[in-house]
């Protein structure tokens, strides 16, 4: 009977520890590089320093903590809206070329990682 309950307790604690770990992927930061060299992304987007278009640590730091960033991200490169520029000048945002929603997942994560 103790054995039963011991083993009870742990395999409970096990499974409240494994459900408080998050469960995500590793960003595959060269795929998401290579993505957003092929859509001529780093045409507009730095990472540290602003161009035409906001860098990636200042996306970043605009979407930190927010549970839509991510959601945010994914919207402004598959939309095709109008992005207010630096310069007060407006254009639409290219579309990224790709629908799998696992890449497009992966360049928001890296982005917002920066």
């Amino acid at each position: 009977m103790k054995t039963t309950t011991s083993l009870l307790l742990t395999g409970t604690l096990y499974l409240a520890l494994a459900a408080s770990t998050p469960v995500h992927a590793a960003v595959d930061a060269a795929a998401a590089e290579e993505l957003m060299e092929a859509n001529k992304c780093f045409k507009c987007h730095a990472a540290t320093k602003n161009g035409k278009g906001p860098s990636m640590k200042k996306i970043a730091a605009k979407y930190k903590g927010k549970p839509e960033g991510e959601e945010k991200v994914i919207k402004n490169m598959t939309s095709g809206n109008k992005v207010k520029l630096d310069d007060g000048t407006e254009e639409e945002h290219k579309i990224i070329k790709t629908r799998d929603p696992a890449k497009l997942k992966n360049v928001a994560q890296w982005i917002l990682s920066h």
